[in-house]
């Protein structure tokens, strides 16, 4: 079933072709990947499929009822809700479900008191059918099921009662995303969503995605979650809008074949044009061949052409080679920092290694961010020293730089005033690299996209790298291309690098070394990404203490020394598997019985839109009442689930 059409659409603005003539179909149950550089027009897709955009020609049908839900890159969302009343008031229709019953009960209570039975008769009814959609919608919209929604996003239960203005930009974010996800529309258009969430949270998602029923349309940087979600690719290419069938690599592999195809075809029609023209050209003043040469004329005039694929511009640069630092470029010993009372990070200690290419990761609010920027020197720590090794020069570059960039200045002028040592050609090399070659380099800044900011930060840093790179989310609003450009550069620096990052195919590709930043501590795994994913499932099977350095760090142990220390730890590791294993087991019996629960209420609700089954009075009020029945046990386990969670919150604080 088509849930939405698009027939002969196009859309410009000013000279630039947004699309033009595209017919598309999304259908149900398609899992469609939207791909191309910024600025081709991605986003203005999605608007015209949510209707904040209008096609200049052509007609954009929706199927009759077919929900959408859009999750734009740029949120504004107001205070005044708690966190779960914000997700589970976002389904539409329920609030004017609501006003509804207080008006119907209003009307029955007036009825009654004037003594008039048949309108007292007429209210109740209504009241009474008021109610049933009421229990329906209820079963379709548990608040449980805003809590596991929430939960799986990354938010405490302490979260659920805060208002949403107390919440960051990227927690607002999630708060919409869960509101989305929660409402089950039968259109996703996700536009960037993994951008504020940390990777547990993108796995959750993704797991998500995973057995979501509906239709949705992804755009994202990450090409391997793009790849797990995925079955069409619909790309912006320079030729126009292209549809291909199956994941990201799948695409790219189409669209080289496509371009080998294309090239020897133009290949092969170019000699026989030439061949042809050669003929002309001997036999031209000839009269016995007069006929044979007009002949090939002809021909020759008849030709198609073959057009090859154009390519995008995407992001390309290299680094020169960096000035050779000491051995050890970073140390930190007993890194502790404070806002007021909160602690971020406690007694931490640290080295880098030159050469070294470092991830850290962990969820949001770990202290990711804060960490890079005392390493940095740009925020002062609470307790502890940073101490920089000898002959480095820290280069650094944040979200936030971005958005501190001179608006007035051109894009030339703010790199090139970043340093001293850079010429004029050198600097229009890099923005060229950059994708602002030309009369691009002379915009002001204030005229930028968010992604375009970007771009220049990076630019900005890179034009002096220094020998230590520290790089907080830098593939943050690039396209998949120049995310991907960016780490094949980055993998050809012979610096140090130390970076945040919550795409998985950019760390997986770069990172060298792990760091785990959770509870004001970092877990330091010499090795990949994959390597520390299969320790983290080791110790999620066998809890053990989290240590805040590298072991080794204070020094070698003498053998007896090292003895206790393991027999320590696998006490505390005894220890917490008896306190927190039995409450573990409880929260994953009830989060099944509920999750059974709720399959068997949306199998009844499935009954119930069945036309045979709602007309049966007997059989439509038996499942209501089982609907019923189903809801309060509902209601009581997850009474006992947020009971046994905070229990488990709370040991888990304490051990």
């Amino acid at each position: 079933m088509s849930l939405v059409v698009f027939e002969n659409v196009s859309l410009s603005f000013g000279t630039k072709t947004i699309v033009h003539d595209l017919s598309l179909r999304l259908a149900s149950g398609d899992r469609v990947g939207l791909v191309g550089p910024n600025g081709s027009g991605k986003t203005s897709l999605l608007r015209m499929i949510v209707g904040e955009q209008a096609p200049d020609v052509g007609e954009i049908r929706k199927a009759n009822g077919v929900r959408v839900g859009y999750l734009p890159q740029d949120l504004a969302v107001e205070g005044g809700k708690s966190l779960l009343d914000f997700v589970v008031q976002s389904v539409p229709g329920r609030a004017e479900l609501d006003r509804t019953i207080a008006e119907a009960e209003a009307r029955l209570a007036r009825a009654t008191e004037a003594g008039d039975d048949e309108a007292t008769m007429e209210a109740a009814e209504r009241l009474a059918s008021l109610h049933d959609r009421q229990t329906h919608f209820e079963m379709c919209f548990s608040e449980h099921t805003a809590m596991r929604i929430l939960a799986g996003l990354g938010f405490e239960v302490t979260d659920h009662g805060r208002d949403l203005s107390e919440l960051s930009g990227g927690w607002k974010m999630r708060a919409v995303l869960a509101g989305l996800l929660y409402q089950r529309p039968d259109v996703l258009l996700l536009d960037e969503p993994t951008n504020h969430l940390d990777m547990p949270s993108v796995a959750w998602f993704g797991a998500f995605l995973k057995q979501y029923g509906g239709a949705f349309v992804l755009i994202c940087h990450d090409r391997e979650f793009l790849n797990e979600q995925i079955g069409r690719v619909v790309s912006f290419e320079p030729e126009g809008v292209r549809q291909y069938v199956g994941d990201y690599d799948s695409y790219e592999r189409q669209r080289a074949e496509e371009e080998v195809i294309l090239e020897n075809q133009a290949r092969n029609l170019q000699k026989k044009r030439e061949k042809a023209e050669q003929f002309i050209e001997r036999f031209r003043a000839k009269a016995s061949k007069a006929s044979v040469v007009q002949s090939r004329v002809k021909q020759l005039e008849k030709m198609e052409t073959v057009e090859t694929h154009d390519r995008h511009r995407t992001l390309r640069f290299t680094f020169p080679p960096a000035a050779r630092a000491g051995n050890e470029v970073i140390r930190a010993e007993g890194l502790g920092k404070r806002y007021g009372d909160h602690r971020v990070l406690a007694g931490v200690d640290l080295s880098i290694a030159r050469g070294e290419k470092i991830g850290i990761i962990g969820v949001n609010g770990a202290g990711k961010t804060t960490l890079l920027r005392v390493l940095a020197g740009e925020l002062e720590a609470s307790e502890g020293r940073v101490t920089l090794g000898h002959n480095v020069k820290l280069g650094y570059y944040a979200q936030h730089h971005a958005d501190v960039l001179h608006r007035d200045k051109t894009i030339f002028e703010e790199v090139y005033g970043h340093s001293k040592d850079a010429g004029n050609t050198r600097v229009r090399t890099l923005l060229g690299a950059f994708l602002f070659s030309g009369d691009d380099a002379d915009k002001p800044i204030k005229v930028l996209s968010g992604g375009e900011r970007a771009r220049v930060a990076l630019a900005k840093m890179l034009i002096d790298p220094g020998n230590v790179m520290l790089m907080d989310e830098p593939t943050n609003h690039l396209d998949l291309d120049s995310s991907e450009a960016l780490a094949e550069a980055l993998g050809t620096y012979d610096g140090t690098l130390v970076f945040v990052s919550h795409n998985r195919s950019f760390v997986r590709r770069l990172a060298t070394k792990i760091w785990d930043v959770a509870d004001g501590t970092v877990r330091v795994y010499p090795g990949t990404l994959d390597e520390y994913m299969q320790s983290a499932q080791r110790r999620f099977a066998e809890p053990e203490p989290r240590p805040s350095a590298e072991p080794g760090d204070g020094g070698k142990r003498g053998r007896a020394e090292e003895k206790e220390r393991k027999r320590r730890e696998a006490e505390e590791r005894q220890r917490r598997a008896k306190v927190i294993g039995p409450l573990q087991k409880r929260v994953a019996e009830l989060e099944a019985r509920i999750a059974d629960l709720e399959r068997e209420q949306r199998e009844r609700n499935d009954l119930l839109e069945e036309p045979e089954v709602y007309s049966d009075d007997e059989r439509r009020f038996r499942i209501l009442a089982e609907m019923q029945t189903a809801q309060e046990k509902l209601e009581e386990l997850t009474a006992r689930w947020m009971g046994v969670q905070e229990e488990l919150e709370e040991a888990e604080g304490g051990l």
